[in-house]
């Protein structure tokens, strides 16, 4: 059985490169923890290298983003061979908060696509803005899913994905309010179903789901049961006592 997987999205924090040190002193002091998952660390870029040498011995180190060539002239771009120099073996595609600066399934395809080829595994988010009473969000996710892996082939790549379903109504929210344990086993056979007409039932089975959307400290054992195969944690990734709880949940 493969390893649980944690990711830890440290979006656009924390304020500084000197705030950086005390958060992985506080993650290296579970370090025995952490390797016993899949564990990687997706940081602002800027701080990409000096997190990079100093998690090596408990995480593996993510990108928040990929750019969608695999190479060329573009003012701003941080494409493949940028992330790989720095040991990036995991990146987030398709995240919610790029998808609402304008990011379309078709562009999150791309970035898949590039992403297998230069071998960086793709950790491709879903999820529904909202949630209505007649079930339309069922078919957004599962349009969503499909164009977002359009083109991607079955036997070769489809068991180098990771899917991380994040339902934007859930950003954020204490963990009372956040995803009920029901309803997110619910998604995920869904989810699991619509990879299935993607790919197959052994092909999809190989896919690993995880769920993000205001995990903490608070709900993770109750979402572990779910049938998710690891979380993708949001603000929570920076406190390392509450990260460190997330990860013992996964254990």
């Amino acid at each position: 059985m493969k390893k649980p997987i944690l990711v830890a999205n440290w979006k656009n924090h924390p304020e500084s490169l000197r705030a950086v040190t005390p958060i992985l002193t506080g993650l290296s002091r579970k370090s025995a923890v952490y390797k016993k998952l899949s564990t990687f660390i997706a940081p602002p870029l800027v701080y990409i290298e000096a997190v990079s040498s100093k998690i090596k011995s408990f995480a593996g180190l993510a990108g928040q983003d990929i750019f969608f060539a695999m190479e060329g002239t573009y003012t701003g771009a941080v494409t493949p061979d940028i992330l790989k120099s720095f040991g990036v073996k995991l990146t987030i595609i398709g995240h919610s908060e790029r998808r609402a600066l304008g990011e379309t399934n078709e562009v999150a395809a791309a970035k898949v696509k590039t992403a297998l080829r230069s071998g960086i595994t793709p950790l491709l988010c879903i999820g529904e803005e909202a949630r209505d009473a007649e079930g339309n969000y069922f078919e957004f996710l599962s349009e969503e899913l499909k164009l977002s892996l359009e083109g991607i082939r079955r036997k070769d790549d489809a068991h180098k994905l990771i899917i991380a379903y994040e339902p934007i109504w859930a950003i954020g929210k204490k963990a009372k309010d956040a995803m009920p344990p029901a309803d997110l086993a619910q998604m995920v056979i869904f989810i699991k179903k619509v990879l299935t007409e993607i790919f197959g039932r052994e092909s999809a089975e190989r896919i690993p789901i995880l769920y993000g959307g205001s995990v903490e400290s608070g709900n993770a054992n109750e979402l572990v049961a779910t049938g998710v195969q690891g979380f993708l944690v949001g603000h929570a990734s920076l406190d390392p006592k509450n990260f460190s709880e997330i990860a013992e949940a996964l254990l």
